[in-house]
């Protein structure tokens, strides 16, 4: 989770924080920028989120995408290493939600300070 992965040491510089970024901090948090930059995997974010109740069965998730139930739940465990989505396996199925708060964690380090404050929540 980027909140877990990024709170093992002190608060991590943003990109756009005016200050340089160290190595560190920057492997960490492009490992989370790796997990959304593909299609496939924001939109599983986006049918997610958009589901009611906020959690999405994987059988619930194949057919808007199109794609194979293997090929859905390897997208989702690349998404929930990165904390972006947590796991709850129910009988033979296993139900996906948001992570809110890693969502707000990447938000913020990628908006500039001066516009934090003026972000929508």
């Amino acid at each position: 989770m980027v909140v877990r992965v990024l709170a093992d040491t002190t608060t991590p510089a943003s990109p756009v924080g005016g200050e340089p970024l160290p190595r560190r901090d920057a492997e960490r948090i492009a490992g989370v920028l790796k997990a959304l930059a593909d299609p496939n995997r924001l939109r599983l974010i986006s049918l997610i989120q958009s589901t009611e109740g906020g959690e999405a069965c994987v059988c619930e998730l194949t057919e808007p995408l199109g794609l194979s139930q293997p090929t859905i739940s390897h997208h989702l465990r690349i998404l929930t290493e990165a904390g972006l989505v947590e796991r709850d396996k129910r009988g033979v199925w296993a139900y996906f939600r948001i992570v809110p708060e890693t969502l707000n964690a990447v938000a913020d380090l990628l908006t500039p300070p001066k516009r934090r404050g003026r972000r929508r929540s």
